[in-house]
């Protein structure tokens, strides 16, 4: 008998629900600036970032991304990349006097969005510990 690999068992779920906590940060931190003079509107294509991630088989939630810097040299530090780098600027609609491009409105029913595609995921992993607790308990 082959054992369960969780990575298997789960599919991309669990990759999308740490991408989606990473945008939730981003998105309110558009929010929480939007009166800053001068701020940028970020956000990342989180399509990109499900199939990167997936591709790599692995999201570090210590860091923003699951990318690991190569070392060249055994006297380097380990790293490991950062999303800020592979944040995109919004195209603002109407950017405001003070040069800050974030709408509120569309930074409010993105982080909805996101929040409702959380718990999406969030309640599809639930399911699936449920089937795989009852697959062991012989339910």
């Amino acid at each position: 008998m082959a054992a369960i690999s969780f990575n298997n068992a789960l599919g991309l779920h669990d990759e999308a629900l740490q991408l989606r906590a990473k945008r939730a940060e981003v998105l309110a931190n558009n929010l929480a600036n939007a009166d800053t003079p001068g701020f940028k509107s970020r956000d990342f294509n989180f399509q990109s970032a499900l199939e990167q991630a997936v591709a790599s088989n692995k999201v570090d939630t210590r860091h923003s991304t699951g990318l690991v810097l190569e070392q060249t040299s055994a006297g380097h530090i380990a790293g490991h990349g950062r999303m800020d780098e592979s944040l995109l600027y919004r195209n603002p609609s109407q950017p405001s006097i003070d040069g800050n491009t974030v709408d509120s409105q569309i930074e409010q029913a993105l982080y909805a969005r996101n929040s409702l595609d959380y718990d999406a995921s969030f309640e599809f992993l639930n399911s699936k510990f449920k089937g795989l607790k009852g697959a062991i308990r012989g339910d």
